[in-house]
């Protein structure tokens, strides 16, 4: 066993822990918004192992962080920014977490096309990284609208309160994913960010 599946392993349990505590301690306080971020939380978590095992099925490259990355993200977003209220201690926690995405989407678009799409002896080097460059910046774009959208859906519908401050948080978050995005593009580019 690898030393990024066995730090995973020690990740998903102890996460899973920490949330399985909060949910007794919510049910007990009766603090029901805490539960259902717990237990939401807690399905969550796993999905990067859901992820990781169809991409193997499918053959399809992902980091070999993604695992962890994606785990510490959402228990960064969930437990930390939502249970822990640090969304609203401090403002600038769900500014980095749209940077850290949109620069980590990025990398996951690389790994993406790595499988897909192989340099031709036709093409140029410069022509292809650029190819690449272009791609995996739409690819972290792409998914940062959609998230934005799924905060919207979910305000309108189910009354919850993701987008809390309407146009300019969601301007503000795809600015912040579009930077961090543009950043991890141009390292890239430039050959310092290596896959």
């Amino acid at each position: 066993m690898n030393n990024k599946k066995v730090i995973s392993n020690i990740l998903f349990v102890a996460f899973q822990v920490i949330l399985l505590i909060t949910a007794v301690a919510s049910t007990v306080t009766k603090e029901w918004k805490n539960l259902f971020l717990s237990i939401l939380s807690i399905i969550s978590i796993s999905i990067p192992f859901a992820i990781t095992y169809l991409a193997k099925k499918r053959k399809i490259d992902l980091p070999r962080s993604f695992q962890v990355v994606v785990m510490a993200f959402i228990f960064s977003a969930q437990y930390f920014g939502e249970i822990g209220r640090l969304y609203t201690k401090f403002w600038w926690w769900d500014l980095l977490l749209h940077f850290v995405s949109g620069f980590y989407m990025v990398i996951i678009a690389l790994y993406l096309i790595k499988g897909i799409y192989r340099h031709k002896q036709g093409s140029s080097k410069e022509r292809f990284i650029f190819f690449n460059t272009i791609f995996a910046f739409s690819f972290s774009i792409a998914l940062g609208t959609l998230w934005e959208l799924f905060e919207f859906v979910g305000d309108y519908l189910f009354k919850s309160n993701m987008v809390k401050g309407g146009l300019i948080d969601t301007a503000t978050d795809l600015l912040v994913k579009v930077l961090g995005a543009f950043i991890a593009s141009i390292l890239y580019h430039s050959g310092k960010l290596k896959k």
